[in-house]
C-alpha cells in the first residue's frame, strides 16, 4: 500500500524533440510516460526517473520545470496549466 503519491512529472507542456527522444517540458521519453501511467509501477522506480529527468535537464529548462512541478506538487495543477485556463475564462 502506497502511504503517498508521487505526482507526475508532467508539467503540460506535451511536445518531444526530435532529436533526443525526450519531452520539452519533463525530459522523459515516450516510453517513460507509459511506465509511469502503469498500476504496478514502483515509487522507487518514479523516484529514480524523477532524478534522471531533473539531471537531463539544465539553465532555464530545469528551472522551469522545477517552478511548474513544484506547483502541481502543492496545488495539483502545472502552472502552464493553470495559465491555460485562466485564459479560456
Amino acid at each position: 500500500m502506497r502511504l503517498k503519491n508521487i505526482i507526475s512529472p508532467c508539467i503540460s507542456i506535451c511536445k518531444t524533440d526530435p532529436v533526443t527522444g525526450y519531452c520539452y517540458g519533463c525530459a522523459r521519453t515516450n516510453e517513460e510516460k507509459k511506465i509511469w501511467k502503469e498500476n504496478d509501477t514502483s515509487d522507487d522506480w518514479k523516484k529514480s526517473n524523477l532524478k534522471d529527468i531533473r539531471k537531463r535537464m539544465s539553465g532555464w529548462q530545469l528551472d522551469t520545470f522545477e517552478e511548474s512541478y513544484s506547483h502541481k506538487v502543492k496545488k495539483g495543477i502545472s502552472l502552464f496549466k493553470k495559465k491555460s485556463l485562466e485564459n479560456i475564462s
